[in-house]
Order: C-alpha cells, then sequence, then structure tokens
C-alpha cells in the first residue's frame, strides 16, 4: 500500500489569504473587528493579524448576516450574541438556545444506539 501523505492545514491565514477567501476587501475586515468584539485575531510581531479557522467561521457568520441577510451591524451583533456558540472539551459546540425536549430526545437516541452496540460485541 503506498504511502498517503497527510494534508497539512495551516493554523493561521493573513488578512489576504482570509479577504481572498471570503471575497471581501481588507478593509471590511478590519473594519468588523472593530464593531465585533469576538473577533480579535492574533497579531504578529510586525502587527500582521493572523486568523485562525475559527476566526473565519465567525466572519463567514458575520458577512452572512450583513451581506446576505442584510442585517445591520447593531442586529448582527445582537443576533450572534442570541446564538452565541459555548465550546465543551475543545470540539463539541452546544448551542445556548437549546431545547430540553430536543436534548432529552438526541440522548435517548444515543442510549438506544449503544445499548444495541453492546448487544453486538
Amino acid at each position: 500500500m503506498p504511502y498517503k501523505e497527510k494534508e497539512i492545514e495551516k493554523l493561521y491565514y493573513s488578512i489576504g489569504e482570509v479577504a481572498s477567501m471570503l471575497d471581501v476587501n481588507k478593509s471590511l475586515l478590519r473594519f468588523w473587528e472593530t464593531e465585533f468584539t469576538n473577533l480579535r485575531p492574533k497579531k504578529a510581531s510586525k502587527g500582521n493579524r493572523l486568523y485562525t479557522k475559527q476566526d473565519i467561521d465567525y466572519i463567514k457568520k458575520i458577512k452572512s448576516l450583513v451581506k446576505d441577510k442584510g442585517f445591520t451591524i447593531e442586529g448582527a451583533r445582537k443576533q450572534l450574541k442570541e446564538k452565541q456558540d459555548i465550546i465543551i472539551n475543545n470540539n463539541i459546540y452546544v448551542k445556548n438556545d437549546f431545547d430540553k425536549n430536543e436534548v432529552s430526545k438526541k440522548l435517548n437516541e444515543i442510549k438506544f444506539f449503544l445499548s444495541e452496540l453492546a448487544k453486538k460485541i
């Protein structure tokens, strides 16, 4: 079996790369940085912005609200605050606007799946 190299994923993206990816101007990214407090890319020693995948996902949400859905900056800010995700154990995302019945239903489905899996072992 031939050796298959793993794709290398970047940890940080420059402002130019992000602007190209999302088809927006660099100045718009800088503006959104001043308007949305959760958008705080790291800065290199020279002051260059370094965006993570989480930053890019957040920018995509902002762009969707402002550009696609026509929200004002204030409206987008409120919408993002209401729908803010909570990060648990590094990679599990839980919406803080969850329905208790929905969570209970999902947990029962998981319990059933695990019990069926245990029977097969």
